[in-house]
């Protein structure tokens, strides 16, 4: 498995596997806790996995929680989408920027996000199996939502016409959500 940092940012790791294929079809390594330890410098203890499915065109995010706060390691099993973090992180040299990548099954890469960051993605593909692991338990009461289209972020999210959720459209702004210091 190849790992490298995501253009532009401090921790957002890229982990990029090695697939061996054959007629029977492929095998590949999709998570290896000392392969991420390595590039990391500390070890993560994922306690939960999550599962969604989504069409084209849904966008969902840019979610975090504040009292929880989880670092995640996110996949897409079948489809594309266009994955995004925000740094929300007072201290960081890259604190409100907001970066992005393409997940997809056919490269089978993965995108890990350390604590500080929201997180949304936008579906590009007909459908969408996206995965989640997560090192945290979910805590609703803890989850904030920021606008999709934030004025202040301006994510491209080369999206037209979105199908979002109201939770997401009644989302908070940048300059009024929580922060991490």
């Amino acid at each position: 498995m190849e790992t490298k940092i995501l253009d532009g940012s401090n921790d957002l790791l890229v982990m990029e596997p090695k697939i061996f294929g054959d007629k029977r079809g492929y095998f590949l390594e999709r998570y290896n806790s000392k392969i991420l330890m390595d590039a990391l410098g500390n070890s993560i203890n994922f306690v939960q996995q999550n599962e969604s499915f989504s069409s084209i065109g849904v966008l969902r995010g840019m979610h975090y929680q504040t009292i929880n706060p989880q670092s995640k390691l996110v996949t897409v099993i079948h489809g594309s989408v266009l994955d995004v973090a925000v740094d929300l992180r007072l201290n960081s040299s890259t604190f409100g920027r907001w970066f992005s990548v393409e997940l997809n099954s056919e490269l089978k890469n993965s995108l890990f996000i350390p604590k500080g960051y929201a997180h949304g993605f936008y579906v590009q593909s007909k459908e969408v199996i996206f995965s989640y692991m997560v090192d945290e338990f979910y805590d609703p009461d803890s989850e904030i939502t920021i606008l999709w289209n934030d004025p202040d972020l301006n994510i491209d999210w080369n999206a037209e016409n979105p199908i979002i959720s109201d939770r997401d459209l009644n989302g908070v702004s940048f300059n009024s959500a929580q922060k991490f210091d």
